[in-house]
């Protein structure tokens, strides 16, 4: 389409029509993404909450689409986002920009097709009983009823996504009804082939401007080779700060009994039953040895554990050379049970060989981890996961389209470089320049002979639009340094006694963000024999539910643990005060962080700086960003560990967070109950001082 009006002209317009004002951020990202789209460069935008980066990549990538009859792919981490901009902003943009283009923007969402229902699944699911064996009979009753919800609903659905369906159904019940891209027979010999709503999401984005989905489903668009997305070159990566969590889940495998079993027992309808009972008792073998195994990472597999391994994988390629071939045309019903039986082989097969090679380098040299999981309640699994998944992104994402990574949260310690090399990225474009000219400088060699790109080495470029919100006037950060360095035994009660001060001196109106479930639950137990205030804990709803609670009562508290540093969005006085009880670093004995960390210090690199402490460093800049959600928001984010104000690696830590006033005197916040301070500051802040007592307003 030619003479399409610029970017700057679309954004304008897009905002008067919406009812929005100019933002300067807004504008700099959308200028910023236009240019790196049409220099064929990647781009990381840090964009604070309240710049409305959603529309700043979005008319850019709608202009693209247009100009050059391509798709642009937005990829989201969380369902919350995707339905944002499935179902208020891409309608409302393409209303507004539709008298300027000739024609309105077209959009859709495309997820992975375990996210809908299978119409040949749903007629089977009574006859496959493989996992709904090994459950007890309480668990069957609820899975029966869930599955007959299920029948009555795929008559009622337009597009099966599970998301649609409220209230939902468990994970057991949705297997039912679902298949994978591995175990799907294919629309062409499936007897639902024409009524798939995979299939129909599939074609549904063909041809649109915009297709929406998740870091999930694009990791496995790129590293399995479907080629599920349609074809495009430039990629909107939204909450990229998810990205290597989401990409790492996806490449992880994982052998279980369950899993084994589960492969026999679809394989046993095909071929004879003694190869399958080999499979079988494989699997028990295995279970066997996870009794006695410790759990935790294995650096070292021993011959026993090892050997129950080989033995699932030798039984698992037996089946498969058992099925054979395929016969050519089949009857639906043979088709499916044969995909399925190959796809539950395979997995078995592959994750057991990847287990067994991931031992055979040397421990400084490998690229995988594997660990053993022992939950209460669940049956032993083992895991195998990459150390880094920087290499897989350089290489599938990064090689050979546009993409544009943008989240409120990209700069850790102050620089995007963390992230950057978690994705696989070099130097930025102009570092290596930076870099020689400070070498020649201090004598180390001709600024002309400084470090250079490597061959195939991604050009990006980073940017920090900032935030609409002037944080040192609007929040204050109170690290609680007084106190000890948070024990492992649970909540001490002198940190007890500090939630109750800031509780009672905010009036309520505080959410609690907690380093695990165990301390969120005694705080919230102990604290509702100590205050008058509402306190809500996740776990005694759910989540959606408990936030909207939250933010209906303006005195109330809630407490939790990590979806809520992530996932709670409410502006006003309802939240005004944020407690962190501790700096989030992950376990010691996480198996993956751990052995991440090992593999950093074992090439000469600050393990825990580049993985404990950028971990940490994220998730506490995604949890004191719940303070504040609009310009007129005001409050306090305590943090009571003290590490905050007295490690050496707390500077870091800081830097990571957006730049607040920040205090260690409990007098200045806890001070504030005489006047009830009731979650809402005014901060008037000079030369880094605080010139002006801490007053409520608008109450």
């Amino acid at each position: 389409m030619a003479d399409l009006p610029d970017v700057p002209t679309l954004l304008d317009t897009a905002v008067a029509a919406l009812g929005g004002r100019r933002r300067d951020g807004q504008s700099a990202m959308a200028a910023a993404v236009a240019d790196a789209v049409d220099r064929r460069e990647h781009l990381v935008v840090q964009a604070g909450t309240g710049t409305g980066k959603s529309l700043a990549y979005l008319v850019p990538a709608i202009r693209r689409a247009m100009e050059k009859d391509t798709s642009v792919v937005v990829s989201t981490a969380t369902i919350a986002l995707q339905n944002q901009l499935i179902d208020r902003d891409l309608p409302r943009l393409a209303g507004a920009l539709k008298p300027l283009l000739r024609r309105e923007p077209t959009f859709a969402v495309l997820k992975g097709r375990r996210n809908y229902l299978c119409r040949n699944r749903l007629h089977t699911a009574a006859d496959d009983s493989d996992e709904a064996e090994l459950f007890d009979p309480r668990q069957l009753s609820s899975l029966g009823k869930q599955v007959a919800r299920l029948h009555e609903w795929a008559e009622e659905t337009a597009t099966g996504d599970r998301d649609e369906l409220v209230p939902g159904v468990t994970d057991l019940a949705w297997r039912q009804v679902s298949v994978s891209a591995n175990e799907c027979m294919g629309a062409r010999i499936c007897p639902f082939g024409q009524e798939c709503f995979a299939e129909f999401a599939r074609e549904e984005a063909k041809g649109v401007d915009v297709v929406v989905t998740n870091h999930a489903m694009l990791s496995i668009d790129m590293t399995q080779g479907n080629h599920i997305l349609p074809e495009h070159d430039t990629i909107m990566i939204d909450e990229a700060h998810e990205l290597v969590d989401r990409a790492t889940s996806v490449a992880t495998g994982t052998l279980a009994e369950r899993t084994v079993t589960i492969a026999a027992k679809r394989a046993g309808r095909l071929i004879e039953p003694m190869v399958a009972e080999r499979l079988t008792e494989a699997g028990e073998g295995l279970a066997l040895m996870f009794a006695d195994a410790p759990e935790g990472r294995i650096d070292h597999i021993d011959e026993g554990l090892a050997g129950a391994v080989a033995v699932v994988r030798d039984a698992a390629a037996a089946c498969v050379t058992a099925i054979g071939p395929s016969p050519g045309e089949q009857e639906a019903e043979a088709a499916s049970e044969r995909r399925l039986a190959l796809a539950a082989l395979t997995e078995v097969h592959d994750t057991a060989v990847r287990v067994l090679e991931s031992f055979e380098p040397a421990l400084r040299d490998r690229t995988d981890v594997v660990w053993l999981t022992k939950a209460p309640g669940r049956r032993p699994a083992l895991s195998v996961a990459p150390l880094a998944v920087g290499g897989l992104l350089r290489e599938k994402l990064f090689g050979d389209r546009t993409v544009v990574l943008t989240s409120a949260t990209l700069t850790l310690g102050g620089s995007f470089s963390s992230l950057a090399r978690q994705w696989g990225l070099g130097r930025e474009v102009g570092q290596e320049r930076a870099e020689a000219e400070r070498a020649a400088a201090t004598g180390g060699g001709d600024a002309e002979d400084g470090p250079h790109r490597a061959a195939g080495e991604p050009r990006w470029r980073a940017l920090d639009v900032g935030s609409p919100f002037d944080h040192a006037r609007s929040g204050i950060l109170y690290v609680a340094a007084h106190l000890p360095p948070p024990g492992r035994d649970g909540l001490s009660p002198a940190y007890l006694d500090e939630i109750t001060e800031l509780i009672e001196a905010a009036d309520g109106r505080a959410l609690g963000l907690f380093s695990s479930m165990r301390a969120a639950q005694q705080a919230a137990d102990e604290l509702r024999e100590r205050l008058d205030h509402p306190l809500l804990c996740q776990g005694e709803d759910s989540t959606g539910q408990l936030v909207r609670r939250f933010s209906e009562d303006e005195n109330a508290c809630l407490f939790g643990t990590l979806s809520l540093w992530q996932g709670v969005d409410v502006p006003g006085p309802s939240l005004s005060l944020v407690i962190v009880d501790r700096i989030p670093f992950p376990r010691p004995d996480d198996p993956l962080a751990s052995a991440r960390q090992r593999s950093v210090a074992a090439h000469g690199g600050n393990g825990f700086l580049s993985v404990a402490a950028t971990h940490a460093a994220l998730l506490l800049a995604q949890g004191t960003g719940r303070l504040l959600r609009s310009t007129e928001d005001r409050g306090v984010i305590a943090v009571l560990d003290p590490r905050l104000a007295t490690a050496r690696y707390g500077g870091f830590l800081r830097a990571s967070l957006p730049p607040y006033w920040g205090t260690t005197d409990p007098q200045v916040v806890e001070g504030l109950g005489e006047d009830r301070l009731q979650g809402v500051l005014e901060l008037r802040v000079d030369r880094g001082d605080l010139l002006a007592a801490v007053r409520p307003v608008g109450v």
